[in-house]
C-alpha cells in the first residue's frame, strides 16, 4: 500500500490547516494490530468474503457432528470390506467377463491374502485384517458400490472433499459448518488433523467463496504438545486483558462512521482474531492427550493416527462440529507396489484405534449424535500394476459409516464378481454428501450459495440421498 506523503508544516498567515491524510488506511491498522496480537499461524485467517450467520438445519436432524477417518491415497476395497473369491480363484489371469482398466492397463487379477469371516450377530464379513474393528461390525454401514469420476488423485481428492474435481469450491466440512455452525465458540467448527501434508493440501479444507469463518482449521499432529501443534497459540508479548482491548478498539475502528455496513474482509478477520483470543483457554485442553487416563491412552495405541482418533473423539465432545482425520504425510495408501507387504502394516496401525473410538464414543453416549465415516478418495483395482502393486480404481470402491442415523451390521450395495466396478445399487460421492447432510438436518437441493451470478451447493446438479441406509 502506499502510504500519503506527511503534509507541509503550517505557515498561519495562509488560513486553516491543510487536510491531514492518514498515514494509513483502516484496513491497514486492522492488519497491524492483529498482527502484533500473535495469535494462530494456521488457517483462522479469514479470506475477503461476505460473512453470514449459520443458518441452521431444515429438519430435525439426526446427527450434530462428523468424524472422518480418511485414508488418503486409497484403500482396496478387496482387502477389509467386500470379500471376492473369485480374485483368488482367477488370480494371474484377465477374465473376460470384466474390463480391467482405469487410465492405465493393468496385469491379471492379484490375489487377496487374507480371508474374511461373519462377524457380530448381523454376520457381516469383515477381513481378518481388522479383528478389532470386526467385534463393532454391528454398528457397520458399508457402502460396498461407492464410485467417483476421475482416477487421478487431486481430482479424486477434491470431489470427495470439495463435491467437484476443481480445486475451486468449498469443502464438505466447509458446507456442514455454513448451514449448522458449531457448537463450541471457543474452538473452530471444523478441523483437520494431519501429521504432514496430504496432495493438494489446504484446497480440500478451503471455504473458498463461503465465508471465511467457516474454513477448516488444519493442526499437524506429529507433535503432542499443544503449543506445538498449534503455533503461537499464546501470546506471549501480551496479557489476555490487553488482547481483549485491543480486540474491542479493533471492533471499534472496524464500524464505519457513516453507519454503512462493515466491510466483509474485516468482519471475517475479526470473527477469525475473536476465535483465536478464545482458543488460547480453551484449545489448551482440548489438544492435550495428557489429559486422559492412561486406560484409554491405552486403549487407541500409539501412533500419529490412534491420536488423532483420540483428539477427534476430544473435539467432538467439545462440540466441534466437523473433524477430519488423515492417516498420514502424502498419499500413504498409494500402493503401487509391494500392496500385500504394506496393506497388513496399514490395517495394523488403523484396526485398533477405529475400535477404540467407536468404544469410547459409545461409551459417553456420544455415538447416538456422532457419525463416523471411514475411506479414501477412491479405491484400487484388484489386477496388478507391475508385479505386485494396485492402480488406482475410481469405478467401485467401499467405505463404512457408523454412528447416529444409520443402520448397522449391514453392506449396502455391491460391486461385481471381481470388485472392480459398482454393480447394484451404485452410489455416487454427490450421494454421499446429500446423504451426509440429510443425516445433520440439512437438504443439499436447498443448502446453497449464490456466486458469481448462480447458486453453488456440495453436490453440484446431482445427488440423491441414499435412504435404504438409513435407521
Amino acid at each position: 500500500m502506499k502510504h500519503a506523503e506527511s503534509p507541509p508544516s503550517h505557515d498561519p498567515r495562509r488560513g486553516s490547516p491543510p487536510a491531514v491524510t492518514p498515514a494509513f488506511s483502516r484496513r491497514e491498522l486492522l492488519r497491524r494490530a492483529g498482527g502484533g496480537m500473535g495469535l494462530l499461524g494456521m488457517a483462522l485467517a479469514a479470506p475477503a468474503d461476505a460473512s453470514e450467520s449459520a443458518r441452521g438445519p431444515h429438519f430435525a436432524p439426526r446427527v450434530k457432528r462428523v468424524i472422518h477417518l480418511f485414508m488418503n491415497g486409497g484403500p482396496f476395497q478387496g482387502d477389509f470390506f467386500d470379500p471376492k473369491p473369485a480374485i483368488n480363484r482367477y488370480a494371474g489371469q484377465r477374465p473376460a467377463e470384466v474390463q480391467l482398466r482405469t487410465e492405465n492397463p493393468t496385469g491379471g487379477l492379484l490375489a487377496v491374502p487374507t480371508p474374511y469371516r461373519p462377524r457380530g450377530r448381523s454376520g457381516l464379513e469383515i477381513s481378518d485384517l481388522l479383528p478389532h474393528l470386526g467385534e463393532f461390525a454391528d454398528d457397520l454401514c458399508v457402502l460396498r458400490s461407492l464410485y467417483t469420476d476421475n482416477p487421478n488423485h487431486g481430482p479424486a481428492l477434491f470431489q470427495m472433499n470439495n463435491g467437484t474435481i476443481t480445486p475451486t469450491r468449498p469443502s464438505m466440512g466447509s458446507w456442514m459448518l455454513y448451514g449448522l455452525g458449531s457448537e463450541n465458540e471457543n474452538l473452530p467448527g471444523y478441523v483437520v488433523l494431519c501429521p504432514g501434508r496430504p496432495v493438494r493440501f489446504a484446497e480440500l479444507w478451503t471455504s473458498s467463496f463461503l465465508p471465511g469463518e467457516f474454513q477448516g482449521t488444519y493442526v499437524n499432529h506429529s507433535k503432542l504438545e499443544p503449543r506445538q501443534m498449534i503455533p503461537f497459540l499464546n501470546a506471549r508479548a501480551s496479557s489476555p486483558e490487553a488482547q481483549r482491548r485491543q480486540l474491542d478498539l479493533l471492533q471499534e475502528l472496524e464500524r464505519p462512521p457513516d453507519g454503512s455496513p462493515s466491510e466483509p474482509a474485516f468482519e471475517a478477520r475479526l470473527k477469525a482474531m475473536e476465535t483465536a483470543f478464545r482458543m488460547q483457554f480453551a484449545a489448551s485442553n482440548a489438544f492435550d492427550l495428557a489429559l486422559e487416563p492412561a486406560a484409554i491412552r491405552e486403549e487407541y495405541g500409539t501412533g500419529h493416527f490412534a491420536n488423532g482418533c483420540l483428539l477427534a473423539r476430544r473435539l467432538c465432545e467439545r462440540g466441534v462440529r466437523f473433524v477430519q482425520v488423515y492417516y498420514g504425510n502424502g498419499q500413504p495408501w498409494d500402493t503401487h507396489s509391494n500392496h500385500n507387504e504394506a496393506t497388513p502394516k496399514l490395517a495394523l496401525d488403523i484396526d485398533r484405534p477405529m475400535a477404540a473410538l467407536l468404544r469410547d464414543l459409545k461409551r459417553r453416549g456420544l455415538l447416538d449424535d456422532t457419525l463416523v465415516v471411514w475411506g479414501g478418495e477412491f479405491g484400487r483395482t484388484p489386477t496388478t500394476e507391475g508385479s505386485n502393486g494396485r492402480d488406482h480404481n475410481h469405478f467401485g470402491f467401499a467405505m463404512w459409516l457408523a454412528g447416529a442415523g444409520v443402520r448397522g451390521g449391514m453392506a449396502y450395495g455391491a460391486s461385481d464378481d471381481f470388485g472392480f466396478r459398482a454393480a447394484v445399487d451404485r452410489v455416487h460421492v454427490h450421494d454421499l454428501h446429500a446423504t451426509l447432510l440429510h443425516l445433520m438436518g440439512l437438504d443439499h437441493e436447498r443448502l446453497t450459495f449464490r456466486y458469481a451470478g448462480r447458486d453453488f451447493r456440495l453436490t453440484d446438479v446431482s445427488g440423491n440421498v441414499v435412504r435404504p441406509i438409513l435407521a
